[in-house]
Order: structure tokens, then sequence, then C-alpha cells
């Protein structure tokens, strides 16, 4: 009830701030084709792809970006890395989100951002991923930097259409893709909102991740989840006798990580992040005892740690978030004392389990350490929102003294998928009267 009350005030904080903003009319108003795809084909290097059904004054634009394989050589070849803007006016602000991934199914989806401030959105597929790939490929250019510089051609080439306040955002590996590119190109947006972005700048000391582990939820709940754990390695063979099963019927493999045995054992010992980044609060109620039939059991663990992400059908299409995890994010490995005598392939967990061996992973130490210096000494205009109790973010961005106009908050009780409309009243308000502020959205004195 406590809880419940608190993002009702939220809600009503939010309120309350965006009808003090003034109405749309007070900005240029959206015209019936009002020229925007003849201006967007205008820019050098984009092509239109199609166009998506869209509400009253918007036009949804699938488009193709003409980017450089290596901006260091850009005389070696070139790709076209997809986007979809969602364009309402071209003097309202725009909102550029990315996923960190491919597009997804839905790319036209307005980001929290964007439906706070009205906006337009250009939605990013990162380079490698999807469609997005270039023609080598040259894997050693699947880097931060690259990515970044993606954005930045993107940004420079579209502020010729779109000149209002520019905003990043982006969830998890999104959020880390827009905090990177500020770190290279700090000057391309006015302000940057990440979510449950990680920051693990040391990749041989997961202890952190471990140690939030233990301290996430109730005593009584964390101990359920190791119970669970530990059952499903005690009923391995009935496991991975359904599990196997499933993958024949899908006609899916494990070529990659070797066999459905190391596939499940690896799920397991992930499990209980994935139970607290995606489990709602009370999920606790659901995870199966002692009691539970092999059917239940296995159910619930192929919910939970999401079995299909373990076949190489899957990993096919992440293998450029596996590799960039090897080579520059860093990967958390997890202890687990308390499946002593039930493991049985040690290094499992290295994220060289997840990539093909033909691909080369060499990892950079000082890369994500460079990002965090960066925020810590000349960060701008950054907020970053995490969830309580998410495991993901046990290595969080930290403001630093040479951080400026940039903000913490933590949505109470929440998991990896959290909005600013989940915060305490107090930092709800805080927060969207910041993001008003980046983008020019300030209502009037007495407003």
């Amino acid at each position: 009830m406590k809880n419940s009350l608190k993002r009702l005030l939220a809600l009503a904080a939010v309120a309350a701030l965006t009808a003090a903003v003034p109405a749309p009319s007070a900005l240029a108003q959206p015209l019936p084709g009002d020229g925007i795809r003849a201006r967007i084909e205008a820019v050098p290097g984009m092509r239109l792809l199609g166009e998506r059904p869209a509400p009253p004054g918007q036009v949804v634009l699938d488009l193709a970006y003409r980017q450089p394989d290596d901006h260091r050589h850009p005389e070696r070849g070139s790709f076209e890395q997809r986007l979809t803007l969602v364009h309402k006016s071209a003097e309202r602000p725009m909102v550029l989100h990315s996923s960190g991934y491919d597009l997804g199914s839905s790319p036209e989806r307005p980001s929290e951002p964007a439906k706070l401030l009205d906006a337009n959105q250009i939605t990013t597929e990162q380079r490698f991923f999807g469609t997005s790939r270039p023609g080598g490929p040259d894997w050693s250019t699947l880097t931060i930097w690259q990515a970044a510089s993606d954005h930045h051609r993107l940004v420079a080439a579209l502020k010729k259409v779109y000149r209002g306040a520019w905003i990043s955002t982006g969830g998890s590996k999104g959020g880390m893709t827009a905090v990177y590119h500020r770190r290279f190109y700090p000057g391309d947006v006015a302000g940057t909102v990440a979510y449950s972005a990680p920051n693990n700048t040391d990749d041989g000391d997961d202890s952190a991740y471990d140690a939030r582990i233990e301290l996430v939820g109730t005593p009584e709940c964390r101990a359920a989840v190791k119970s669970v754990q530990r059952e499903a390695l005690v009923r391995r063979s009935a496991m991975t006798e359904r599990y196997g099963r499933w993958a024949e019927e899908e006609q899916r493999t494990f070529r990659t990580l070797g066999s459905a045995d190391r596939a499940f054992e690896l799920a397991v010992l992930r499990l209980p992040m994935m139970f607290w980044m995606h489990q709602p609060s009370g999920g606790c109620g659901s995870v199966p005892g002692a009691a539970a039939t092999d059917d239940e059991l296995y159910a619930w663990v192929s919910q939970v740690t999401q079995f299909p992400v373990y076949t190489d059908q899957t990993l096919d299409a992440y293998t450029p978030y596996f590799y960039q995890l090897g080579t520059q994010l860093g990967y958390a490995q997890f202890a687990a004392p308390h499946l002593d005598g039930l493991l049985r392939h040690p290094g499992v967990q290295e994220v060289r389990s997840y990539v093909p061996k033909d691909i080369p992973l060499r990892f950079q130490a000082g890369a994500m350490a460079d990002i965090d210096r960066w925020v810590r000494r000349d960060g701008r205009s950054l907020m970053f929102v995490n969830g309580e109790n998410d495991v993901a973010v046990a290595e969080p961005f930290r403001l630093g003294a040479g951080t400026r106009d940039s903000y913490r908050f933590e949505v109470p009780d929440a998991n990896h998928h959290i909005s600013l409309t989940g915060l305490p009243p107090g930092d709800a308000e805080k927060a969207l009267a910041t993001l008003r502020r980046w983008a020019g959205r300030t209502p009037p004195a007495g407003g």
C-alpha cells in the first residue's frame, strides 16, 4: 500500500509538470505532409526504406544511413545503419534512443523521455546487430568509440533538419551506449537519461555482484532462490532431458556452448541475477519449493533464465553483444559456494563460452575505467536511474567532484525495468524538471 501511494504521488507530480508545459500550439505544429520525407531523403547518405502507420500528427519512417565500416579509415568500405524516425515537428526536441542491440519489433514505440517531452524520436540499430553489419565483418571495428562515432555522424546529419535540443536515452545496454556516446562526443546532445546502465570498471573483480545478491530482497527470498538453484542441479538429469527434447522439437542446437548440459548449468548459475533483474515485486511467491514436480520446476527455471538464450539460434544474433562483453564491457561471473559438488563445467561462465571460437577475443582492460573517469571528472548533464533490486547495476555509474548538472536516482523496490515516474515524488519532480530544462521545455515563470 505504501509503495502504491508513493507511485500515485509521483504520477501526480509528473502530471503537474506536464500540465505546466506550454501547449503544443505554442510551438510549430506538425502539418500533414510537411515535407519531412523529402527533407530526410535529402540528407546525404540517408535512404528511405518505408513508412509505418502512425497516429494523426506523426510520420514514422524506416531509414538506413550509410556509415563507414571504420571511422578511422572511411575509404575501406561502408554499411547501412538502420533507423526509425518518429516525426512530430522539426521545432520540437529530438530524442536519440537506442536499445544497444538491433531495432527490435517496435522501434516506433516512444521512450519515456520522448513521451514526457512530446518529442520526435530517432531509434538506432547498433553496428553489427540486426542487418546493420559491415561487409567483412572486421570484428575489431566493433568498439564503443566506433559506435559512438556512428551516433555522432547521424546527429550531425539530422541536426540540419532538427535544430532543437537533443536528448539521448536508453535502458541497460542502451543506457551504456548513450553514456559512451557522450564520453567521446559530449556536445552532441543537451542531456542523457540512462536507465539501468551497468558500469563494470574492473572485469577481474565481481565481488560487488556477489555482495548485491546477498542484500536484495528478504533473507527468506534469497534463501528460496539459492534452494531452487540447488534443486535444479540435483534434478539435472530430468531438467536436461526436457531441455534437450525442447531443443530438438524447436530445431535448436548447442554447438557454441557445447551441450544442453553445459547450457543448463550456465543458466542455473545466472538464475539469481535474472530473477532479481526481471521478477516483479512480490515475485518470491512464485519460487518453487522442494515439493514441486519436475515439470513445474523446469517450467519455472526456463521462464526465469530464458533457456532459448543459450542455443546457437539466439546466440548468433547476440554474438556482437558477447563480443563486446569479452573485449571492452566486461562480464560478471557469480560465486556459488552453495552449489559445491553439483557443478560439472569449470569456466562455463567465461564470456568465451558464448562466442564462436573463430572470433578472437582480446580484452581491453582500460576501456570502462576511461568511461568511469570521464563521468566522475568531466561528465555533464547526465541522469542515471536504477532499480533498488537490480543486480545488473551492482557496479553503477557514480558522480564525482568534476561532474556537473548530473543526477543519480533509485526506484524503490524495483528491478531492471524502471521509469522516472516510478521514483519517489520529490525525485520524480526533480528528474522531470531537469529533463525539460535540458530540452528547452521549461514552463514560463508563473505558468
